[in-house]
């Protein structure tokens, strides 16, 4: 359905989360406004304030409203949503009418987007990056929170004409809950800033293994902390460095200021540039998930990003993002364990420089954002006719 006095579908991206801002959420969003833009499409952008300098897209008109943030600074907690949530409500209602609408979690904007969407008669597309109420039952949530939050996420997924799950472990649980619409398109990154070519950090002459991400529970990247005290009796002057944010960084941080001076480092949040300068110039890059908490077929982005630069991954957890490390030789693919982990950290920085050409091919081929924005695009607007 176009807008007929342009001759072009207009497209609105509801979400919390947006560029500039760090995160798996952003790049891909982003990628997709940037390829319906190409397209032709009219795209507005209704997210939140910028913590930082934003330009926006070239093509894309970006609306932001003040939320509430969490004391890391994320849009993340129940008052948090609702900040977003409830004025989202009126901003779609009093914007003109699109062809088609895109929404991203959590649940609730979800089903916000479904109310007005139908009022509006208008479709509207989720994109399913996991599963909230299988994540929360998985993290032990009272039964009652997980009931509702379950109701919710049904709502917003069974009102969307099209569906896109980021991996096949997601459409295959969609199908599960008898959402039989949804098409896999993996994240994607930036392979014009994530490559081998550039500078890399000076510091990294010292053996050094990133972690460049966001730190939530589900992801216990406290793992890699733990595993330091056996990496220094074999590698002394290992360091690991620690680049994002997240609800698990405070505990990371005190586990991290047991350990001997300069062992872990705590940096904070970076641009994506300079993410990709410390990663050139490591041995390989850190990425956990925690088995059994519901995200066992997530594949973090922080994956691609250092593949791109040519920087092997140490991945500790399940799924198919293990099972693509193991068959393509991209690194270390290990248990969630301390010892298992501690053992890949040693065996990376004692190996020989990776073939970067190699690992950052494979990411073209599989993983740029450019292909995934474009897959995404013609999922959204095939939901538009």
């Amino acid at each position: 359905m176009a807008d007929g006095r342009r001759g072009r579908p207009r497209v609105v991206l509801a979400t919390r989360i947006f560029a500039p801002e760090v995160a798996a959420a952003s790049f891909r969003l982003r990628a997709l406004c940037e390829a319906l833009a190409r397209g032709g499409a009219d795209v507005t952008v209704l997210t939140v304030r910028a913590p930082g300098p934003d330009a926006g897209p070239p093509g894309v008109r970006v609306r932001r409203w003040p939320v509430l943030r969490d004391r890391s600074g994320y849009v993340r907690g129940y008052l948090q949503y609702l900040s977003f949530d409830v004025p989202l409500l009126l901003r779609l209602l009093l914007a003109p009418r699109p062809d088609v609408v895109v929404c991203e979690p959590p649940p609730t904007t979800g089903a916000v987007v479904r109310a007005v969407c139908a009022l509006r008669r208008v479709p509207y597309v989720y994109y399913a990056a996991d599963l909230w109420a299988d994540a929360a039952e998985a993290a032990r949530m009272p039964a009652p929170a997980v009931r509702v939050l379950r109701v919710v996420e049904q709502l917003a997924l069974h009102g969307a004409r099209r569906v896109i799950a980021v991996s096949d472990g997601v459409r295959e649980r969609l199908a599960a809950l008898g959402v039989h619409n949804a098409t896999t398109v993996r994240n994607g990154v930036d392979t014009s800033v994530f490559t081998p070519e550039g500078p890399s950090a000076a510091e990294t002459e010292q053996p050094t293994i990133v972690y460049a991400g966001t730190t939530s529970e589900w992801q216990g990247a406290d793992v890699f902390v733990r595993a330091m005290p056996a990496v220094l009796e074999q590698v002394p002057d290992a360091r690991l460095v620690f680049l994002g944010q997240g609800s698990a960084w405070p505990a990371i941080a005190d586990l991290a200021a047991a350990l001997p001076r300069g062992a872990v480092e705590m940096r904070g949040l970076v641009p994506p540039a300079e993410a990709a300068r410390w990663q050139r110039g490591a041995a390989a890059a850190a990425v956990s998930i925690v088995p059994g908490q519901g995200y066992d077929f997530a594949y973090p982005t922080k994956i691609y990003a250092a593949l791109a630069c040519g920087t092997p991954v140490i991945f500790a957890g399940t799924g198919p993002a293990a099972d693509d490390i193991r068959a393509h030789d991209l690194g270390w693919a290990v248990d969630h364990d301390v010892e298992a982990v501690a053992a890949a950290m040693v065996s990376a920085l004692r190996a020989e420089p990776a073939d970067a050409g190699r690992l950052a091919a494979w990411v073209e081929e599989h993983a740029s954002a450019a292909a995934a924005g474009r897959a995404a695009a013609d999922v959204v607007l095939a939901a538009s006719d």
